[in-house]
């Protein structure tokens, strides 16, 4: 795990809600609350304004909803990984999230620590669902994923493959398989090129449907 501090901003319609959040993530070990929203364009706004790594958005808030700016991000701060923090997991809005690029969804009843946690791994590259929130959008992806062609992939790309789809991040992947961070996005992205696929997400679900778990 990165030694980095990780700048966090936090976007909720309920004041208790995102003061709460705030409180607890700026008590956190590496991470920096740089500012709160109360809705979806303050959120985008302040994004542009404090430049986060992480922004944790509501998806349902006033005069603008957390997917749509969720998607104003992704073009104005590529950089910036968005995670979704709300209780609703309607399929719907679990599909809309990945589609808007977000770097997960999580409901709100985790403890303090695994948001944090969750935080900081998204702020990796590793994407965070809630258990509810992933059988949807695995439920979701399986009846959308077009059948995906057969490849022969290398042993070291199925090694990659495996620990993509075990929620490892890069750094992970280069420690234990002892290469470079640099030569597994390579491996990361050649893997996803050659299957046709869009994202880590996808990549563990063809995993799991071909039995590399």
């Amino acid at each position: 795990m990165s030694d980095q501090v990780v700048r966090v901003l936090v976007a909720d319609d309920q004041a208790l809600i995102r003061e709460g959040i705030a409180s607890l993530l700026s008590i956190e070990p590496g991470i920096e609350v740089v500012g709160t929203a109360a809705d979806g364009r303050e959120a985008v706004a302040l994004a542009v304004q404090t430049r986060p790594d992480v922004v944790l958005m509501d998806v349902r808030m006033p005069v603008l909803d957390g997917l749509r700016a969720a998607e104003l991000l992704r073009e104005k701060l590529p950089a910036c990984r968005v995670l979704m923090l709300t209780t609703f997991d309607d399929e719907e809005y679990v599909v809309r999230a990945l589609r808007a690029g977000t770097g997960g969804y999580l409901l709100k009843d985790l403890p303090p620590r695994e948001l944090a946690r969750a935080v900081r791994l998204v702020n990796e590259g590793v994407d965070q669902h809630d258990s509810a929130a992933s059988r949807r959008l695995l439920a979701a992806l399986d009846r959308a994923l077009p059948p995906t062609p057969r490849v022969d992939l290398t042993d070291r790309e199925q090694a990659v493959l495996r620990l993509v789809a075990g929620g490892a991040t890069n750094r992970e992947i280069a420690a234990r398989l002892h290469v470079s961070e640099g030569t597994v996005k390579n491996h990361v992205s050649r893997i996803l090129e050659r299957l046709g696929l869009r994202d880590r997400t996808q990549a563990a679900i063809y995993a799991r449907d071909r039995g590399l778990l």
